[in-house]
């Protein structure tokens, strides 16, 4: 099993990628064909779904294969350990700031 670490370096690397971005992007509207994902893009079919499967594999993205149609949909939860790492940054930045605020205010 992936430690919390490995999941959030899979994570970052999967959104650092302007494609995979603009994929997450677009499933934020709903699910879609990877067919439609890849007429977005001047790519093949086969690069999308190398795409697809960066974002499957850190939990951004799930498809599912009816026929000969691959649906992706995006998993919102997949999103949760990223924004749990940048909240807990930003909880600390802002207590940093807040006491350099106090120590420069001037006495009253």
């Amino acid at each position: 099993m992936l430690d919390h670490r490995d999941r959030l370096d899979r994570l970052f690397h999967a959104l650092a990628d302007g494609t995979r971005r603009d994929v997450v992007e677009r499933l934020v509207r709903g699910p879609a064909s990877v067919s439609e994902l890849a007429s977005a893009h001047a790519m093949t079919l086969q690069a999308v779904m190398q795409h697809v499967k960066v974002l499957e594999t850190c939990g951004l993205v799930r498809t599912e294969k009816v026929g000969r149609v691959r649906t992706c949909a995006l998993r919102p939860e997949g999103l949760r350990l990223a924004e749990d790492w940048l909240s807990a940054r930003r909880t600390g930045w802002e207590r940093r700031l807040d006491r350099l605020g106090e120590l420069l205010e001037p006495d009253s």
